[in-house]
């Protein structure tokens, strides 16, 4: 496997101190179906993985020329001035006695945008609010060492079993799946719709000129056989390229080159002209995907959460998949970006600079774009005679019903070529003390099962891309913990463990945010790619973003480290 280039250059080493000057609080206000944050934006930090590309655009005047039948208007006004970033709030997963429910179900999910957009708050000099941090796309950001599928089935299965970093009495289970990865070369024809937003709210830096950079740079992996099209939006919408093959890459980087932004944001008509397109180019057994890029900021025509989601989930049964990602600062929608990718099967990522682009675009690109397994869903089943409680880490927006598990008609996470999929139980083995007080009254009654070996079984249910009745695996999970968990199950923690001191922070407890660096940096191993190097850098500045006002028992990220 060769290194991809962008990963050989040095991390960014160190921060400059003045940057963080600015620092300000954050507010936040909720409506009944969303949570807006707001926050005062700091300066970003002048870093070393500054990417030439970029600089050279942000030089540019996005504005130079009015495309053609989009009137030049003006951003929205304020926009600039009044942050209004919109995350989902979502409420922890609550701690479950195994003999009152012994059954954890949800789907699989690969995405990870929250990642790269809490980097992007970190390096601006803020810390992230809690609605931007899911655990589950931070921790699977990282790749992770898993067996490869052995058996036929599209993806392997792998688990672990260690003591908790955080807890002396719990102790941590991994589940691990990996899928068979493709090179582009085996990939499906494609037939790909790039949607592009060019209203005024895209006109910066972080908007616009970066989206430009970072579908050329998909433009290049294209082949004879696939197909592009180009459709933007702003107070209207419409089509810039027909369906062209991808031998004529001249042709499609120069209708790239030709946008502008301006005006206001029809984003609900330029996803419907996008899926015209998708259909109109369809490709039997092929790929056929929609790829959004905006900052979700939506405000004419259709504008509304829930009908912008059930859009997608219509739309997806034609065959028709959707990939968002997410561009730009301030009035990002982050929300909207990510339900829109999970209603519309397909996947979401943030992109805040040409790196993550070509992460996600060029050397990700045959999990970005194919799925090898759609609806998987992980169900395990607790030994009350081995565990008493447990909770699972992350993965509060794919819980599913127990019986959803066996129902085909319940739609769950997609897992792509070459993808990686990782699911952290914190859990008491019985005996140990818990988080959960006795009962007075007496206790449920205990099922003392006759496998005293087995800790959990574990269920993976898929489905294949061309549907069909869903495939059953089944692993048991033996109850002994290894004495030392491995270098990817210690970094995992020291994720988890971030991911949730980035928030209340209730279940670490004394673990600091030191604590965590150490743990990060001691398990980094080969770390090929420098993502892990990385990580312990975001850590330590989350801990130099601590101000007096948010040293206090309601900030978990400065009161642990007291």
């Amino acid at each position: 496997m060769s290194l991809p280039s962008y990963f050989l250059r040095p991390v960014a080493q160190g921060f400059a101190a003045g940057w963080l000057l600015a620092v300000a609080g954050c507010g936040v206000s909720s409506t009944p179906d969303k949570t807006v944050v707001s926050a005062a934006v700091a300066p970003a930090p002048v870093m070393q993985e500054a990417i030439m590309a970029d600089a050279a655009l942000s030089k540019r005047s996005v504005r130079a020329a009015p495309m053609a039948g989009f009137a030049a208007e003006s951003a929205p006004s304020g926009y600039r001035d009044e942050p209004r970033e919109q995350y989902q709030a979502l409420a922890d997963n609550p701690i479950h006695s195994v003999a009152e429910a012994p059954v954890s179900t949800f789907g699989a999910d690969v995405d990870t945008g929250a990642y790269a957009n809490v980097r992007r708050l970190l390096n601006q000099g803020r810390l992230p609010p809690e609605g931007a941090v899911r655990l589950e796309e931070m921790v699977n950001y990282f790749p992770y060492d898993y067996a490869l599928p052995a058996d036929g089935s599209p993806f392997g299965v792998t688990t672990e079993l260690a003591p908790s970093p955080w807890n002396p009495h719990t102790r941590l289970l991994r589940i691990g799946i990996k899928a068979s990865d493709r090179a582009v070369a085996e990939l499906a024809p494609a037939n790909l719709v790039f949607l592009v937003d060019v209203s005024g709210s895209m006109d910066r830096r972080e908007g616009l000129p970066l989206v430009k950079s970072t579908l050329k740079l998909l433009v290049d992996q294209l082949r004879e056989q696939d197909r592009v099209s180009l459709v933007v939006y702003a107070g209207d919408s419409r089509v810039v390229l027909e369906p062209t093959s991808g031998r004529e890459k001249a042709k499609i980087r120069t209708a790239i080159d030709q946008l502008t932004a301006g005006g206001s944001t029809a984003g609900a008509s330029g996803i419907e002209l996008a899926y015209q397109q998708a259909q109109q180019a369809y490709i039997p057994k092929g790929i056929n995907r929609v790829l959004l890029a905006t900052d979700g900021d939506f405000n004419v025509g259709v504008s509304d959460f829930d009908s912008l989601r059930q859009m997608a989930v219509d739309k997806r049964k034609t065959g028709v998949s959707l990939t968002t990602l997410g561009f730009g600062v301030d009035n990002y929608n982050e929300q909207l970006m990510e339900q829109l990718a999970d209603a519309g099967d397909g996947n979401y990522a943030y992109i805040d600079n040409l790196r993550e682009a070509r992460k996600v675009l060029v050397d990700q690109l045959g999990s970005t774009l194919t799925v090898v397994a759609k609806n998987v869903k992980l169900q395990v089943e607790f030994n009350p005679a081995q565990v008493s409680e447990y909770r699972l880490l992350g993965y509060e927006n794919r819980a599913l019903k127990r019986e959803d598990f066996t129902n085909d008609k319940v739609d769950a996470g997609e897992i792509g070529a070459g993808h990686t999929v990782t699911a952290l139980y914190e859990i008491v083995p019985r005996g140990e003390k818990g988080w959960l007080e006795p009962l007075r009254y007496g206790k449920p009654d205990v099922v003392i099962s006759d496998r005293q070996g087995e800790m959990a079984m574990l269920r993976v249910r898929y489905q294949l891309p061309e549907g069909g009745d869903s495939r059953l695996i089944e692993r048991p999970i033996a109850g002994a913990a290894s004495g030392k968990a491995s270098d990817d199950l210690r970094f995992a923690a020291a994720v988890a463990a971030f991911s949730q001191q980035l928030k209340d922070g209730r279940y670490t407890g004394g673990f600091s945010l030191k604590d965590t660096e150490a743990l990060a940096r001691g398990a980094r191993g080969e770390d090929r790619f420098g993502l892990r190097a990385e990580f312990v850098q975001l850590v330590e500045l989350a801990q130099s973003l601590r101000t007096p006002t948010t040293a206090s028992n309601s900030d978990p990220v400065a009161s642990n480290d007291n």
